[in-house]
């Protein structure tokens, strides 16, 4: 990745992946986790939005609070404009990304209100993108491994969704603007921000768009050995980051993963495919370069 003459480095990609993860950190600890000053940070900030790769910073419910289930639709397609497929997917409020491979492959993610809904965003994706043979991946819960089974306070009041609001366009906007905005104490703001994250009831993250640089953006489809560790995909993203930013695992699909993967150089990427290749828990890496990105406005950014 460039911007203005420089690079964008490993600790840049790093901050991406910090801002995706919750995008109200402060300067301050952003700076602590990353052993930077915080002009240091806030100078990295301002150039990754100077450039476009941070587009957004963004709040919503979460999936977790929405009941929504997360899907991916990918394979090769035969439409000849892209363009005209954006134009599109993007009417329709389950899509929410858009990402164009090598070979004419394609990635579509969507959310849905409920399982119903399946047969029917399928059916739209594979004719309107003309994908003969698509894959359909349901992707795992989004709450971590270890808290599933841990009883959340799920319930959001009214000012929960003010909140949430307020915060649609600027998830960085301070607690006392949104208290004034609201009508209400600052220190309610806090009250109620903090027990939504800690509920997983709210996203804080960035609209984010890595093709912007010139860096290689790649998605690695990886599919682990039967018999191997359950946490061997953890360990894989664990062993190579930031070059492995994070993974999806298919639930309906057995040991399948879907890998974001971020290298600097051809030679990188090469390098990471083959030690990837060479670990005892991988049964197959088919990585695929990706061109272009589009993030489309879906059903879940409108707040009640």
């Amino acid at each position: 990745m460039r911007f203005n003459g420089g690079t964008v480095d490993k600790t840049d990609v790093i901050l991406c992946q910090l801002l995706l993860g919750n995008s109200r950190l402060s300067y301050r600890e952003l700076a602590d986790k990353l052993n930077l000053s915080v002009t240091a940070v806030h100078n990295r900030i301002q150039a990754l939005i100077d450039i476009g790769i941070i587009s957004k910073f963004t709040a919503r419910l979460s999936l977790f609070a929405q009941n929504a289930i997360h899907l991916l639709i990918f394979g090769y397609t035969r439409t000849n404009s892209i363009i005209s497929l954006k134009q599109k997917l993007e009417k329709n409020k389950c899509v929410y990304w858009l990402a164009v491979g090598g070979g004419n492959f394609l990635y579509v993610g969507l959310y849905l209100q409920n399982i119903g809904e399946m047969d029917d965003v399928v059916r739209f994706v594979k004719e309107t993108a003309q994908m003969p043979e698509p894959t359909v991946g349901l992707t795992a819960s989004p709450l971590p491994f270890v808290q599933k089974n841990v009883n959340f306070e799920t319930k959001l009041c009214e000012l929960d969704f003010k909140i949430v609001r307020s915060l649609r366009g600027d998830s960085r906007k301070a607690t006392n603007i949104i208290a004034n905005e609201l009508g209400v104490a600052a220190k309610t703001v806090s009250r109620r921000l903090s027990r939504m994250q800690k509920n997983y009831l709210i996203e804080l993250s960035i609209d984010w768009y890595p093709d912007a640089s010139n860096d290689i953006i790649s998605i690695f489809h990886i599919q682990l050995k039967s018999d191997t560790n359950p946490n061997a995909a953890n360990l894989i993203l664990q062993k190579y980051y930031p070059n492995t930013l994070f993974y999806w695992s298919l639930t309906n699909l057995p040991n399948n993963y879907i890998f974001m993967v971020w290298t600097p150089t051809s030679k990188e990427l090469k390098n990471i495919r083959e030690n990837i290749e060479q670990e005892t828990a991988i049964s197959s890496v088919t990585p695929n370069v990706i061109f272009t990105g589009y993030i489309f406005d879906s059903w879940r950014n409108q707040i009640p």
